[in-house]
């Protein structure tokens, strides 16, 4: 009997170590869970990564694994779906997580085999659909099927799948449910991010706030792989205990976690960090801690920076509804790190036609063909190359021909034509786009009182001459793909 205890608990050592424990201790509360991992046709799965949100272990020869874990903090044990396979549905019985209960030790999954390649593959990415209410949901709805027709549209030898990140609904976390089944009308599998609206405020903690969205989405951070692209999920809404404040901070929990996961993935694989608050608002914030905005962005950022430096990596976010792409640089890549921070897929919150910004109310296609990865945003209403808007001698800007380019960013180039002659490469400025400053200059006629408009960085401008009668704006994105905007 003492030979078999010695043996377990050196076996017990042994997970833990692989779980990053140098040290462990056990107690009354650690246990032992175990399971396995098979495809639908019963395959055995080697190598899948499975986690309860501290370690991070890899199925055996077998298809099974063992993971340690602490019940009093224990909530979730859950599969890095690997390439090859469905990112089946968080619910029903291919869901890529389970809760950890108390009375359940084996805890098996089973893997939907992809029948496409997804080497090919499309993002379908959305941020801050923010259902406040069921009036919300009838213009969510034509969003949706617009979403849907241009899926449709895509190659059908592409996988397509979808990505939410955060502000699922307005603190209406009843309606989960109904969002939820009008998504999946889309037809593409779905993973969700948790945004500031999806927290429970007003409680003591910051604990507590994640309660009724893991309730029904499962954790709040995780990830899963697409072909040769390693999407991580995670959770930077950090409830600070006193109404409904909050700041942009990731804890120790997630960033420990993070270090484990990171480490199964090969470094030539693209990485996509997905969460809601963005990491940063620009050189500025980069350079320097700012209190005034700490909600804004994620204060802790060069923690993350410095972990992820080793990757071709990108960033997505939500949260601000304005569209706006940084390069942050560092790390590997062409440009290095980048962010998108995607607008409102709600616009100004159902207010108006569009987001605080200006840009329409839409989402983002990532396309990874042959190892490229591409993208371009996608307005609600509008045709994929709806990429600007041109607004000449506006009272606004006086003897300006101005120009909002949504999606720009330091690889795009912006030339200005009066007459089939270019004038000039347009000049960058943040301003207010006209129409969002029309539309949100009184608040009192919408439901929400904090509309406004905010100024985009996306602006350009040049001199305009009104005896031309021809004026063009020609772009050109970093993919070499050309849009006009014309009077």
């Amino acid at each position: 009997m003492k030979i078999n205890k010695i043996l377990s608990l050196l076996a017990l050592c042994a997970v833990l170590i692989s779980c990053g424990v140098s040290k462990p201790k056990v107690t009354s509360t650690t246990n032992i869970i175990t399971g396995s991992v098979r495809d639908d046709s019963g395959q055995i799965m080697e190598g899948v990564v499975v986690s309860d949100g501290v370690c991070v272990v890899k199925t055996d020869s077998e298809g099974n694994f063992e993971i340690p874990y602490d019940r009093a903090s224990g909530r979730f044990v859950f599969v890095s779906t690997p390439s090859g396979y469905r990112n089946a549905s968080f619910r029903g019985p291919t869901c890529f997580y389970q809760d950890l209960t108390s009375d359940k030790k084996v805890y098996d999954f089973v893997l939907i085999k992809n029948e496409k390649n997804d080497l090919y593959n499309n993002a379908i990415v959305f941020a801050d659909p923010q259902i406040a209410d069921t009036l919300d949901l009838i213009p969510f709805a034509g969003r949706l099927d617009d979403m849907k027709e241009h899926v449709e549209s895509l190659d059908p030898d592409a996988y397509n799948f979808g990505i939410c990140l955060g502000d699922i609904v307005g603190w209406q976390h009843a309606l989960y449910p109904r969002i939820t089944k009008m998504i999946d009308k889309v037809g593409i599998d779905m993973r969700y991010v948790i945004g500031n609206h999806d927290m429970t405020n007003w409680g003591r903690s910051y604990e507590t706030s994640f309660k009724e969205y893991e309730k029904f989405f499962g954790p709040t951070y995780y990830s899963f792989n697409v072909g040769k692209t390693h999407y991580v999920v995670l959770d930077d809404n950090f409830y600070v205990g006193r109404d409904y404040f909050y700041i942009g901070y990731l804890d120790e929990r997630q960033l420990s976690w993070l270090e484990k996961d990171l480490a199964t993935v090969p470094t030539d694989h693209k990485l996509v960090l997905c969460m809601h608050i963005p990491t940063t608002q620009g050189k500025e914030d980069r350079d320097r801690f700012m209190y005034d905005i700490i909600g804004d962005n994620l204060c802790n950022k060069p923690a993350l920076y410095k972990m992820i430096s080793g990757f071709d990596a990108l960033i997505l976010s939500g949260h601000m509804h304005t569209n706006t792409n940084f390069i942050i640089g560092g790390g590997k890549g062409k440009d290095g790190l980048m962010e998108h921070n995607l607008g409102g897929f709600c616009g100004c919150w159902w207010c108006g036609t569009v987001c605080v910004d200006g840009c329409p109310p839409g989402y983002k296609v990532y396309t990874t063909k042959d190892g490229n990865l591409n993208w371009y945003y996608k307005s609600c209403g509008y045709a994929p190359d709806f990429q600007g808007k041109l607004y000449l001698d506006n009272p606004d800007y006086p003897g300006l021909a101005v120009a909002h380019v949504w999606d720009y960013d330091d690889a795009w180039k912006v030339e200005y034509f009066e007459d089939g002659v270019k004038i000039c490469d347009m000049e960058r400025f943040s301003g207010k786009d006209p129409v969002a400053k029309a539309e949100f200059a009184d608040p009192s006629k919408y439901k929400i009182s904090w509309v406004a408009c905010y100024p985009s960085p996306n602006m350009f401008k040049a001199p305009f001459n009104p005896n031309a009668t021809k004026h063009i704006v020609k772009i050109t994105d970093r993919f070499g793909r050309i849009h006009y905007l014309e009077n």
